[in-house]
């Protein structure tokens, strides 16, 4: 461990990274029993390095009864005996390192498994013990504290007396934002805090990087816990945007958590990271989470929620890039994650529509063809923007959302928490395919998610040496991002370049070109070819680019 680290000595590589999300169930099996785990992520690390990448993040290891697909942990400082050992993690952090690439990992500090050992103590313990107070336990003997409700579906409290079977707790209740089995931490005791500041040293002393923090906006709640506008079924709602809003979310009192998590990784040095998985939609209020004394990045879901509109892209990239340069950060960009439906899927779809409850095989289908075009090419634009870029496992590959997924294969919560009005998020989550097999892309017979017949279409080993697939062309947007340093760069509009349909931006030497309109563009005069995510021409100076393609020029 190093000594207290001055401003002089930061390595600032996450402001300008490029970082690949591992969801360690889904991404590579080594031994074929159908569950992802760590030697398989090992095996794959040569793979991960040809991406020109700086860092991969790891999406929750840890024991865990899998309600919530590992997200419940019931062990912090252990691996899921599924994936491996820490031994096992040990390894994969050097092997990582070797290859010049960071290690992030998932930390979920908003809530517990209830089968840690701290939840079972305190359903031992009883009433108003000092082993209670570590989660959020309330009396009331008119049904539920408050009419709040979970994330997943139904209310967020539980009574406490069917998991214990004693007439003393009865009218008792605890919160959980989340699922039943995942019940909130308590921080305003002391103890929680210093269970963390243990648990970020035990995982800095291995050498991880940093953290990217799970529910960051939830842990702290409005005093007093009073009602929200939603109420209890938050799947009722139509407007989604408010579903994160109100006295459960972003309080004032998740900051003072994040500086006092700073000061500690800043005892092994000022590059190790914390990124916020925070869903608030105030850029104002999301850059206020990467002050310089807290995180140092937090992802742009506006961004990501902006979907195939010119006019609400250019709207978040100006109000994102200037609120955090207020607080002197980057900008995070993110397309795809574990919980949302794949982009080359949403894009699919008329821009606008809502495809936050998942897609079934009985809903409306994404147009393929066009979401792939245009899923290509907003990932180009957005590779080319300033700050760090994020990519989830299997982007690279071109996947898109699993939506014939059979209802009886679905593990995700929301799917059965919310009656089957929800299909979840499964259809992103499904184990990615290595080999052109159809009868085994690499997870065995009986992967823990089904894949379809399909997959091996889009398996790695077929996209390897074909130097037109998707998995090449990441490649070469992702080296050369990083030959011209755009991760470093500026960015400026060039107004009046191809009209309100697309958008032209300089980026340094760079500029960069997404058509987002129906007609083609000609662009004259801002120089020559780089990369294209589709067929453009070139002639005497001026570019023709078509509908849903994106260009870098130089």
């Amino acid at each position: 461990m190093s000594e207290q680290v001055t401003r002089s000595d930061w390595d600032q590589w996450w402001r300008h990274a490029v970082i690949y999300q591992v969801y360690p169930r889904s991404f590579n099996d080594a031994n074929g029993d159908g569950i992802g785990d760590v030697r398989g992520i090992i095996e794959r690390l040569d793979y991960l390095k040809s991406l020109s990448l700086d860092a991969i993040w790891i999406s929750p290891h840890y024991p865990s009864p899998q309600a919530d697909t590992g997200y419940d942990v019931s062990d912090y400082h252990d691996v899921n005996p599924d994936y491996g050992t820490l031994a096992d993690f040990d390894e994969l952090i050097k092997g990582a390192h070797e290859r010049g690439m960071k290690v992030l990992i998932d930390l979920v500090p908003n809530h517990s498994s209830d089968q840690h050992e701290w939840f079972q103590a305190a359903l031992a313990a009883g009433p108003e013990s000092k082993e209670r107070d570590r989660y959020m336990f309330r009396y009331s003997e008119d049904g539920a504290p408050n009419n709040w409700g979970s994330i997943f579906g139904g209310p967020a409290w539980s009574p406490v007396e069917p998991l214990t079977g004693k007439e003393e707790d009865r009218n008792w209740w605890y919160l959980h934002l989340f699922a039943p089995e995942q019940p909130d931490f308590n921080w305003q005791n002391p103890e929680v805090h210093e269970f963390f500041r243990d648990y970020l040293r035990f995982w800095l002393d291995r050498g991880i990087d940093g953290f990217r923090v799970d529910v960051a906006h939830g842990l702290v709640k409005a005093e007093g816990l009073p009602d929200d506008a939603i109420g209890p079924d938050r799947w009722t709602v139509t407007d989604q945007e408010i579903t994160e809003e109100g006295p459960a979310w972003d309080q004032d009192g998740v900051h003072d958590i994040y500086r006092e998590w700073r000061s500690v990784l800043d005892e092994y040095g000022r590059d190790r990271v914390l990124v916020a998985e925070a869903w608030v939609g105030d850029p104002k209020r999301l850059a206020d989470y990467v002050r310089e004394d807290e995180m140092s990045q937090a992802f742009n879901f506006e961004y990501l929620e902006a979907g195939w509109r010119p006019g609400k892209m250019r709207e978040v990239i100006d109000s994102t890039m200037a609120e955090n340069a207020r607080v002197g950060a980057p900008v995070t960009w993110v397309l795809s994650n574990h919980d949302v439906v794949r982009h080359p899927s949403r894009f699919g779809f008329e821009p606008g529509y809502d495809t936050d409850s998942g897609i079934g095989f009985d809903d409306p289908q994404p147009d393929l063809e066009i979401g792939m075009k245009r899923g290509k090419a907003m990932s180009l634009f957005t590779f080319g923007l300033p700050g760090s870029a994020y990519l989830y496992q299997g982007e690279e590959l071109g996947l898109p959302e699993v939506t014939d997924l059979p209802d009886e294969a679905r593990q995700d919560p929301t799917w059965l928490r919310t009656n089957h009005k929800a299909r979840g998020r499964d259809g992103c989550r499904v184990p990615l395919p290595w080999k052109a097999d159809p009868a085994d892309t690499g997870f065995g017979e009986n992967p823990w998610l089904p894949q379809p017949d399909y997959w091996a279409s889009y398996a790695a080993e077929t996209q390897e040496d074909d130097p037109d697939s998707f998995l090449n062309f990441y490649r070469r947007m992702i080296a050369l991002r990083g030959e011209r340093d755009l991760g470093s760069g500026s960015f400026e509009w060039i107004e009046g370049a191809g009209g309100d349909d697309v958008l032209v931006a300089r980026n340094g030497d760079t500029v960069l070109v997404i058509n987002m309109g129906e007609d083609e563009a000609q662009l004259s005069g801002l120089g020559s070819v780089l990369i294209t995510s589709g067929d453009v021409e070139e002639a005497n100076g001026t570019v023709s680019v078509p509908a849903n393609t994106a260009v870098w020029l130089g």
